[in-house]
């Protein structure tokens, strides 16, 4: 198939799931065109819009500005255009500060001006508004297709390593059926984090109960805070327990083993890595290279639009790890360990080891392959250890 062919083919897997995309889906589709398809921005352009996509819509206008409906409601029309004037300039002036740089969320400073631009017309105009926030209330816009997730399509795929560096847990490689999903495109970072703690004391560094960590629990924040110029790096020293609330809070779940696997592979079966067979230190954060964490977003994504699946820091997985569980692991939605419904009521009394994939910074390559499979306490943390999220897909 021609790259043009292969391109049309990977738009198609979002257009199955849904109609709609965001604005930030748009740009990762138009940036995997440039990078992955090799076609220029006008093709690339073109061929989306003859998809019949709907494009920006659903984007929570509230949230942009970081404000909410509770925070406007029953104030004055003078009032609220303050606040959002307010809100609006400190951000548009953040922005202006940033320069060019990329943001974590795929869209350049130009774009995200342009989103603050449409923020402040839509909540100061009061028609607007209330339509705006009726759409949010009846769960209107991308309700069903959140922005900062990634759509997994159902089908199969090959778990698994059969390759020289196949480990003995990774055999046999099998044939394995995942329902549709949504997955986080990026790795939880320390601004997204540092929200969930707020809202949940219970959480914080001083305040996380003994069980729930080794110790080293947000070992390198500072109270409530994470470390400056960090708040875009994944989070880190955050043991499963905290993963599984922060997921819970936010209304997702850590992904099954094999979700993440058929994520991470991106649609390539038989390949070591989410780019293909040879190791490449300029696709992924690893081998001690750059010497730490990056900002989530630095290396181009795979074919279903993640970020940093291979490197960066290792992500916690929901299930339990069992070396041999391959040996007889169901094909449909295998999932090794408690049922589903007990992690969900009582993860807090789990004390098996769980499952981490994708290696980190200071892996090995051979770490790094989509089919390893590594595992620690769910107490454990360390610099080396984040998560990201899943969500079901609805009906």
């Amino acid at each position: 198939m021609s790259k043009r062919g292969d391109f049309i083919a990977f738009i198609s897997m979002y257009r199955a799931i849904s109609k709609r995309i965001s604005e930030q889906q748009r740009i990762g589709i138009l940036r995997q065109g440039r990078r992955k398809y090799e076609l220029t921005a006008d093709e690339s352009e073109r061929i989306l819009k003859d998809f019949g996509f709907v494009i920006g819509e659903g984007i929570d206008y509230l949230e942009v500005l970081k404000l909410s409906i509770t925070k406007i409601q029953n104030q004055t029309e003078t009032s609220i255009e303050n606040i959002v004037d307010e809100e609006h300039e400190k951000l548009y002036a953040a922005s202006i500060r940033a320069g060019n740089r990329p943001r974590p969320d795929g869209r350049t400073q130009d774009q995200w001006r342009k989103v603050l631009n449409e923020a402040k017309e839509i909540l100061k105009d009061p028609q607007k508004r209330q339509e705006h926030i009726d759409m949010l209330r009846n769960g209107g816009g991308l309700d069903n297709f959140p922005h900062d997730m990634a759509p997994i399509p159902a089908g199969e795929f090959l778990m698994g390593g059969n390759d020289n560096d196949a480990l003995d847990n990774e055999k046999p490689q099998h044939t394995v059926y995942v329902d549709s999903f949504y997955i986080d495109m990026y790795e939880v970072t320390n601004v997204e984090y540092k929200k969930f703690v707020d809202a949940n004391p219970d959480w914080e560094k001083n305040n996380i109960p003994g069980p729930y960590h080794n110790g080293d629990y947000l070992r390198l924040w500072k109270g409530k805070d994470y470390p400056k110029d960090k708040g875009h790096h994944p989070v880190v020293y955050v043991s499963w327990y905290a993963a599984m609330a922060y997921a819970q809070w936010i209304g997702k779940r850590l992904p099954t083993e094999a979700e993440w696997e058929k994520a991470a592979r991106g649609g390539l079966n038989n390949r070591k890595y989410p780019w293909g067979n040879f190791r490449n230190p300029s696709k992924a954060n690893y081998g001690n290279y750059v010497k730490g964490t990056t900002s989530v977003g630095n290396y181009s994504p795979n074919n279903y639009g993640l970020y940093d699946v291979s490197g960066n820091v290792w992500e916690w997985c929901l299930d339990a790890y069992d070396p041999n569980f391959y040996d007889a692991a169901p094909r449909e939605n295998p999932f090794a360990g408690e049922s589903l419904t007990d992690i969900t009521n009582n993860f807090m009394h789990i004390k098996t080891r769980r499952v981490l994939r994708g290696g980190a910074q200071s892996s090995k390559h051979n770490y790094i392959r989509v089919a390893h499979r590594g595992s620690g306490a769910p107490t454990g943390t360390s610099d080396n250890v984040g998560f990201r999220c899943v969500k079901d897909r609805m009906p």
